[in-house]
């Protein structure tokens, strides 16, 4: 603290600042009871005897920040500021400085997750999610729509970091949420975020290309200003679960797009590099369950693309010790129904024996085992598969007319199933796949198709329209 503030001009304010509540130096009464009936900047106020009266606070803890520095914590959370300086906010009582208690959050103990993630746990709800819906319900006159977007609202899903910068604005401020929700209710409070900015990333496609290059520079940033930046994160808040839904898309395209994309080759290296970099430091981390993505059913399905898929995976998790992965994603951000009787394998299907979820998720869980991986455990994306959509080709995937959101998220939600965790919601819907502005930079062919709606903007923005029609269409209904 500052020598320079003089004590003696502070002693001059001691007994205005040593009230015994905040409404006594500002002309009120303190309430003998609590009952609030109105609360401001000063603190919370109560009416009595015809006259308002200031509740005070609960008693100051024995021990804040200012107590390390030899200073006693001020009475009141709300009491008055008389100085700032890179500890925090100084009160004056009884003469004497004290530290004014910033409702510091507890974080607890180590948190360690064991077997499924997402059993056991209340899942975190995306304010920035919550934001969107309202701005979409401020354009809506239908009740009945409305109705359904309120719902939606009380879901989870996950919280894309798919820059650098958006990492920094959203990842400490949603684990301190869900902390803070924890410690107001006892639950355990589970956070999804999906991990999405490898150089090169979403190699095969243009629409969602990403700020970092394939390029050995942009790859020291994805490691130093990206995954190890949260790696700290996750290590200060470790007392809550977390799940991360890691790269989407990247090493599917090493599947099946090295020999056909350019583009995809150039980025091997660094999808490789950044997969192990990434499973050894937050795979290490017991309250982090991490899951790979594995596209999906009409990418993937076919026998020899499992095949090959498996020996990837495999590789790719070794690279990785001694971090863990728990399992693997599907159908993120795609329209794949998790059952659809109306398929099966011949011309239809381009002879694909995993016509749906459910079989392709099937087949991966031997195809894997087989190939000597450990732990494979499923979480498949729901957020918008509730109904077949329009679409002449299984393999369109931007912005399809006749969504409809699909099963909510849940744990273990299949029967007989055990190594599906959960249904759960990684791609927001209303969230746009792509822009079909045909001179855009970032414009790819598949938003211009037939069944692709249209007018759409860029990818991630908010799509009115799709958000609508997803609700609408909602299965089971919202």
């Amino acid at each position: 603290m500052k020598a320079s503030i003089a004590l003696t001009a502070v002693a001059a304010l001691a007994a205005k600042a040593s009230a015994a509540c905040f409404s006594e130096r500002l002309g009120y009464p303190c309430c003998s009871g609590d009952e609030v009936v109105y609360t401001d900047n000063d603190g919370k106020w109560g009416v009595e005897n015809g006259n308002w009266c200031g509740i005070a606070d609960a008693p100051a803890p024995a021990a804040c920040w200012s107590t390390s520095l030899g200073y006693p914590c001020c009475s009141s959370s709300n009491a008055e500021v008389w100085y700032t300086d890179d500890s925090g906010k100084w009160g004056v009582e009884n003469g004497d400085w004290c530290g004014i208690p910033q409702n510091e959050i507890v974080k607890g103990g180590q948190y360690t997750i064991s077997g499924n993630p997402f059993k056991g746990v209340e899942f975190y709800i995306n304010p920035y999610y919550v934001d969107e819906v309202d701005g979409a319900i401020a354009q809506m006159s239908d009740s009945s729509l409305i109705a359904k977007a309120e719902k939606m609202k009380t879901y989870s899903n996950a919280i894309w970091l798919d820059t650098i910068k958006n990492m920094q604005s959203w990842l400490e401020s949603n684990l301190k949420g869900a902390l803070a929700e924890h410690n107001s209710t006892g639950k355990d409070i589970l956070t999804v975020f999906v991990v999405y900015d490898l150089p090169g990333r979403d190699c095969h496609a243009l629409a969602s290309n990403g700020e970092l290059l394939a390029n050995s520079g942009d790859m020291e940033r994805y490691k130093s200003e990206y995954i190890y930046v949260i790696e700290g994160h996750l290590k200060e808040y470790n007392s809550q679960p977390v799940v991360l839904i890691v790269e989407p898309d990247s090493l599917a395209n090493l599947v099946t797009n090295l020999e056909s994309t350019p583009a995809c080759r150039d980025s091997e290296k660094y999808y490789l590099d950044g997969h192990a970099y990434l499973i050894q430091k937050l795979g290490v981390l017991p309250h982090v369950a991490m899951y790979l993505d594995i596209g999906h059913a009409f990418w993937l399905g076919w026998d020899d693309n499992r095949e090959k898929a498996g020996k990837v995976y495999a590789k790719v998790i070794s690279s990785g010790a001694p971090g863990k992965v728990r399992g693997f994603t599907d159908n993120v951000s795609n329209y794949t129904p998790w059952e659809d009787p109306t398929l099966s394998r011949g011309p239809e299907t381009e002879w694909n024996p995993c016509p749906d979820e459910k079989r392709y998720l099937e087949a991966m869980h031997k195809d894997f085992k087989a190939a000597g991986i450990e732990s494979v455990y499923f979480v498949c994306d729901t957020s918008r598969n509730g109904k077949k959509v329009d679409r002449k080709h299984p393999g369109e995937w931007c912005n399809q007319t006749g969504v409809g959101v699909g099963a909510r998220p849940q744990a273990s939600p299949v029967s007989g199933m055990d190594y599906l965790d959960a249904f759960y919601w990684i791609k927001p819907l209303g969230e746009s796949d792509g822009t079909s502005d045909e001179s855009a930079v970032r414009f790819d062919g598949y938003c211009g198709h037939e069944t692709a709606m249209k007018p759409a903007p860029e990818a991630g923005q908010w799509f009115q329209k799709h958000f609508e029609q997803g609700i609408k269409n909602a299965n089971p209904p919202l």
